[in-house]
């Protein structure tokens, strides 16, 4: 899991252009969104796309992406229970 929440941590940094920022500077476990990392909406359309690019996941349902999203550890485990690559 722990290969799997670095490499998710290089493509956020690389899907949302986060110039600058290093993997270790995300915390695995705060919020993507407000107080956290400061993500907004569009962010998260950019996270939808990787995350069906990259391993092959689709959102049924938008709604749920707020959930999913919360957090490095929670797209972690979404995608280690989802991923079709």
């Amino acid at each position: 899991m722990e290969s799997l929440i670095l490499e998710l941590k290089v493509k956020i940094i690389d899907a949302l252009n986060l110039e600058g920022m290093r993997p270790e500077e995300i915390d695995t476990e705060a919020p993507l969104f407000g107080d956290g990392l400061g993500l907004d909406s569009i962010d998260a359309l950019e996270l939808i796309v990787m995350l069906e690019k990259v391993y092959g996941i689709k959102l049924a349902k938008p709604s749920e992406g707020k959930a999913i999203f919360q957090s490095v550890a929670t797209i972690a485990d979404f995608v280690s229970k989802n991923r079709k690559r």
